[in-house]
């Protein structure tokens, strides 16, 4: 069999991005000039470390085919009402889904009027002062987006205040310290949040406040901060385990005693619980379970008609038993 060889100096073809990033940009208010820059890092975050990373400002992307592509929604330095109501929809199923959401930035000053957006983000952006250096606090060394970042993080960035205060809802990975920087008319006081993490209606959020600046772009420290976040935004989904079954059911009177012998799919080491009732009487069968097969012996019984009631996760399975 012949077999092709790539003539000398000939490029080898790259291969395909284990999975890919939607980054958002549109801006329906402010549109900060370092939009460019940083989607020019993200985009070299992708190429450095194994995903693909899609752009747009185009609203009609949130559809639920498109998004389905992707493991995570970057919302960069996004402002305003971006999203139609139908759009929203197609989003809110994404994350309800799985998907991940990274919000950089101004994400905070998006979709004001969208309750359900402020509790993904967290909170939502008021106020800001001047840009100033700052020194950041980080909280949760091993949280997403803390590898790599000293623990006294000092910077110059657009330090935003918030409507309220996320801590009670979501993780804090790090807090800027106001006694460091002029904090203006809305300060927060002594516990500012200034990045965070959380599970969302089943998918992921991650924010940081940073990033206002093109500098912050080239920045190596706010880079690792921002791949960890998309990296945890994008994690598959767990896997939802099969719920067990019962596959068959054999319940035998012998003598005054019933012997219960249950197989089951999707059941190694699950709970499974048997009960015999008569006349408003219930009694328990103990049952062993391993390797998917769970058999026990009743205490000795009342003659009678007994029903045998056998639950193992969501499936349940009777028999009526006469004891003689």
């Amino acid at each position: 069999m012949a077999v092709a060889a790539l003539a000398p100096g000939a490029a080898v073809p790259a291969a395909e991005p284990a999975w890919k990033v939607l980054v958002f940009t549109k801006t329906a208010e402010f549109r900060h000039e370092s939009i460019p820059a940083g989607v020019q890092a993200v985009q070299r975050l992708g190429s450095q470390n194994g995903f693909g990373v899609d752009q747009t400002e185009d609203a009609s992307a949130f559809t639920d085919a498109n998004l389905a592509q992707y493991r995570a929604v970057v919302f960069l330095l996004t402002t305003g009402d971006v999203l139609d109501d139908g759009q929203q929809e197609a989003f809110k199923r994404y994350i309800e889904h799985g998907g991940g959401f990274v919000g950089v930035h101004s994400a905070s000053d998006t979709e004001h009027g969208w309750p359900w957006y402020g509790g993904l983000v967290g909170t939502f952006f008021l106020s800001h002062p001047s840009i100033q250096q700052a020194t950041v606090r980080v909280a949760d060394p091993r949280g997403p987006g803390s590898a790599g970042l000293p623990a006294l993080w000092v910077r110059a960035d657009e330090w935003y205040d918030f409507t309220t205060n996320p801590r009670s809802a979501v993780h804090v990975l790090a807090s800027v310290d106001e006694s460091t920087y002029d904090a203006g008319a809305d300060a927060m006081g002594t516990d500012h949040p200034i990045a965070w993490w959380h599970d969302y209606d089943g998918g992921r959020a991650w924010y940081t406040a940073m990033g206002h600046t093109a500098e912050s772009y080239a920045d190596t420290v706010f880079l690792s901060h921002l791949l960890g976040g998309i990296q945890y935004a994008a994690q598959p989904p767990k896997a939802t385990p099969t719920p067990p079954k019962i596959a068959s059911l054999v319940a035998t009177a012998r003598g005054r005693r019933v012997v219960v012998d249950v197989r089951l799919s999707g059941c190694d080491h699950c709970r499974v619980r048997a009960t015999l009732e008569r006349r408003g009487r219930t009694t328990a069968v103990p049952l062993v379970v391993a390797g998917g097969h769970a058999r026990g012996t009743s205490r000795t019984l009342a003659p009678g008609r007994w029903a045998l009631v056998v639950i193992a996760g969501a499936g349940t399975a009777t028999r009526t038993i006469v004891v003689r």
